[in-house]
């Protein structure tokens, strides 16, 4: 039995602002995953392939890579599966009925109408799925987990009109215990106050970062009144005394500079998160008295919370689902839907994630890092893993991609930036090449399987392969890995089994050959801009945008070559299917003035750019070099170096020409 489960939005690429079919919560993190007799055998994030982070739209990419991958047509699936329950979706759909044609009335027909303008299939209503969104977040980690009972938590900002749901699973299956409404919804909280940080959604984890550099004491009493603890583990949350906030700090304006202040904020919310989670999990372990633990929703990347979860003593084992957040839900209506259809055949536990796109095989690879012979030099590789350490140990920081790319946020070994975890000053010294973010956040440790229990305390966990749970560094331990070693002590760290994933194995190992310490530095591959690296050209483009030193690919070491602007030349301009070019003449003081832009479709987002940019961006076709568009611009070096900068935004595609 094939069964294909998708998450997120309703909307082409190229189409502006989603109206979304069902519910604004169902336009973001969009994925497909693909089961066949209960094995997931190929799943994707829709940003890995259209370059949109935390992508609001239809996931018609992630589900051809899904069957495509397996050489399937999509009439060959006997189940798809949406991530929200069909009675909510119902409702949506009759309340925008009168934009939608009166002959799409369910949100079956809405769906069928969907794969049916993008495959060319009318699949028939039978085999068209709904699951409601927290049955998928907790059922993507009751299977996950391999655990024969447990009581199962989802948490997040909202789905289905409710915020979390409470269950025990057994045999696969659900009953639940609560439903958690959206009016007490976490998620929605940790967003809400995270706004007078300077933050906006989804960057809850950069606020999880910066809590541990603030006291919690300083703001108790304000987050204690926005909080009711209740009876039997519920809660309540009273919004509007969030706005009490204003009396305590003015709100800081993004690329602010964080206080002290924020840091105290920020600790304060964290506390009152773990606080309420607590709360919850204490009554529902006595009541259940379930010795396991499986968590999922948006909270559940709190790898704060899930640390402190793993140490309490409450559960004797816990596992939280890798892809906790929405993208997620395609694995897991997927999975509900295989254990509704086929009870009787058991699905095997999450022992990896690595089911999104292969880098390519050694040919492949060589012919896509010629096409960039202008930019770089190539080198082949008797042993990458070897060489790799070499260069870590020797100081360089690299990009790192081999094999299957990883299904989640986390880059775990195959799209990764690694450097030596022991220079303290190896954060700001990756910062300030790659990442460009806020100084104060941690980068991660991947450490093998067999040393992990020398640096780090685990707790009651074996292994940690996810890079979910945030732990102690051992005391004596610390000074030595000073880039991973949060300002706490702690560190989010990742177990690496040669068994799951050899070639990292080998490279940490022989970087612990050379140095005697068996932990690598490890951040996802990819620069703020921009969603994790998934293909050679992506892993390219990030290499020549950043100052990154070296980048190895499957066995390829990559170098960088001085390349003038008459190279850049000979790329082929073209812009993502998610941007447009904007021209508007308005009146101003002084007389009539021409606004020139490129605009993103799913948040309004402008950049601006030069008159001469924009006529080559207007005239580009995907085909044309960059030269050919360059005819009658004066200033051609302005305009390439305009377009390089633009191309680092990831606002603009620079890619060599296909036609030699």
């Amino acid at each position: 039995m094939r069964i294909l489960g998708i998450s997120g939005g309703h909307e082409p690429d190229h189409l502006g602002y989603p109206r979304p079919a069902f519910n604004a919560a169902t336009s973001h993190d969009g994925a497909a995953v693909l089961l066949e007799d209960g094995e997931v055998v190929a799943a994707i994030e829709q940003e890995r392939l259209n370059r949109l982070k935390h992508s609001n739209k239809a996931p018609f990419q992630a589900a051809r890579f899904c069957l495509e991958s397996r050489g399937l047509r999509v009439d060959e699936v006997d189940y798809l599966c949406f991530y929200i329950s069909e009675e909510w979706c119902d409702a949506q759909v009759k309340r925008g009925l009168f934009s939608k044609g009166p002959e799409l009335r369910t949100a079956n027909d809405v769906m069928r109408r969907l794969v049916l303008a993008e495959f060319g299939v009318d699949v028939g209503p039978e085999r068209i799925q709904f699951v409601k969104h927290h049955t998928a977040h907790a059922m993507s980690a009751l299977i996950g987990s391999g655990y024969e009972s447990s009581l199962v938590l989802t948490l997040d900002g909202c789905g289905d009109g409710e915020s979390g749901s409470v269950s025990i699973g057994s045999g696969g299956e659900l009953r639940s215990l609560r439903d958690i409404p959206e009016r007490d919804s976490l998620g929605n909280f940790y967003v809400q106050v995270i706004r007078f940080l300077g933050f906006s959604p989804f960057d809850e984890y950069k606020v999880m970062g910066l809590a541990p550099y603030g006291d919690p004491r300083r703001y108790r009493a304000l987050f204690q009144a926005m909080v009711a603890l209740l009876p039997e583990g519920a809660w309540a949350i009273d919004f509007d005394k969030i706005a009490d906030l204003h009396g305590a700090i003015r709100p800081r304006a993004p690329r602010e500079p964080i206080t002290q202040d924020h840091k105290d904020i920020a600790a304060s919310l964290q506390e009152a998160l773990e606080t309420i989670v607590f709360h919850c999990l204490r009554h529902f372990q006595r009541e259940t008295r379930q010795v396991n633990l499986c968590f999922a929703g948006g909270v559940a990347h709190n790898c704060t919370l899930n640390g402190k979860i793993l140490r309490s003593g409450l559960f004797e084992r816990v596992f939280v689902q890798p892809a906790a957040h929405d993208a997620g839900c395609a694995l897991g209506s997927a999975m509900a839907v295989h254990a509704r259809k086929a009870p009787a055949r058991r699905m095997p536990a999450m022992s990896h994630p690595y089911w999104g796109r292969h880098i390519g095989e050694r040919g492949e690879i060589r012919r896509a890092l010629d096409a960039w012979r202008d930019f770089i030099r190539v080198e082949e590789l008797a042993d990458a893993p070897k060489a790799a350490a070499e260069l870590l140990a020797a100081g360089s920081v690299i990009g790192w991609a081999q094999g299957r790319s990883e299904f989640g946020p986390r880059a775990l070994g195959n799209r990764s930036i690694l450097a030596d975890p022991r220079p303290a000053a190896n954060k700001d010294i990756i910062n300030a090449m790659v990442k460009k973010r806020e100084e104060f956040r941690p980068f991660a440790p991947a450490v093998t399987e067999e040393d992990a229990r020398d640096y780090f305390d685990l707790g009651g966990a074996e292994t940690m392969p996810f890079m979910i749970f945030t732990v102690p560094v051992h005391e004596q331990k610390r000074q030595l890995l000073g880039a991973v070693t949060h300002v706490d002590g702690t560190a989010r760290v990742q177990t690496v089994s040669r068994r799951m994933n050899p070639r990292f194995w080998q490279l940490i190992r022989a970087f612990g050959d050379i140095t005697g310490v068996p932990v690598v530095l490890n951040t996802s591959f990819n620069n703020n801009a921009e969603p994790i690296v998934d293909s050679v050209d992506d892993c390219v483009t990030c290499f020549l945008t950043t100052r990154l030193d070296k980048l190895v690919v499957g066995d390829h070491l990559v170098h960088k070559k001085p390349a003038p602007l008459s190279a850049y030349a000979e790329l082929v301009p073209s812009y993502p299917t998610f941007v447009k070019l904007l021209s508007l003449r308005g009146p101003t003081p002084g007389g009539y003035e021409v606004e020139r832009a490129i605009v993103t479709t799913y948040n309004d987002a402008r950049t601006p750019v030069s008159a001469e940019a924009f006529e080559v961006l207007w005239r580009a076709d995907g085909r044309k070099r960059l030269r050919e568009l360059l005819d009658g611009v004066e200033d051609r070096e302005a305009v390439i170096a305009e377009l390089i900068e633009l191309w680092s935004q990831r606002v603009v595609r620079l890619l060599p020409a296909t036609d030699d």
